[in-house]
């Protein structure tokens, strides 16, 4: 299988994966994620996005039901799904509220579109349940679902909880990827 320009380019410049340049995008446009910023990183294997926040000078928190492991980051193989992840997630973090949320988490694909999407919209909720948990007033979200109808009434949702929320489809997301990012600032709490 022949590898992508950005693919080669993440290696080169010495990333986990090409992902990384869609947060420095999205970063780019919206300032998420600023220099001493607490960020949780939730999806975080292979760990691109915990390099990128380093490299803001952020403090961040990686979770993954993969093992994640990049110098600098502190990292838990936790599922964001199981019903006792607040707790554990509370626990490590000793009720210390986060600046900005990140999503990248992604189902296994079956190839059954409206069941991707539907696994999809599931996680991204999820994971905006733990950013309300979790978030400072005035804080960041940012989560990556596949387009569908859930997808839509989500973003409705987003948009009662942040000042500002976007849709967007950031540079480094493949031309025929039916994923998109929300971009969501300035948490209401």
């Amino acid at each position: 299988m022949q590898k992508d320009k950005l693919t080669i380019k993440a290696k080169s410049e010495g990333y986990k994966a090409r992902s990384v340049y869609k947060l420095l995008d999205i970063n780019r446009k919206y300032k998420l994620i600023k220099k001493g910023d607490f960020v949780l990183d939730l999806g975080c294997w292979p760990g691109s996005w915990l390099q990128a926040c380093l490299e803001m000078q952020a403090k961040v928190i990686g979770v993954d039901l993969r093992d994640t492991k990049i110098n600098g980051a502190e990292t838990y193989k936790l599922d964001v799904m199981d019903n006792g992840f607040m707790g554990l997630l509370k626990d490590e973090i000793k009720e210390e509220r986060f600046d900005a949320v990140l999503s990248d988490l992604a189902p296994n694909t079956t190839g059954h579109i409206e069941a991707d999407q539907y696994r999809s919209y599931e996680l991204s909720e999820r994971a905006f349940e733990v950013a309300k948990a979790v978030l400072k007033p005035g804080g960041n979200f940012l989560a990556k679902i596949f387009q569908s109808k859930e997808a839509d009434d989500f973003l409705a949702e987003l948009r009662k909880w942040f000042k500002f929320v976007k849709a967007v489809k950031p540079e480094g997301s493949k031309k025929r990827s039916r994923e998109i990012y929300y971009v969501c600032t300035g948490y209401k709490g």
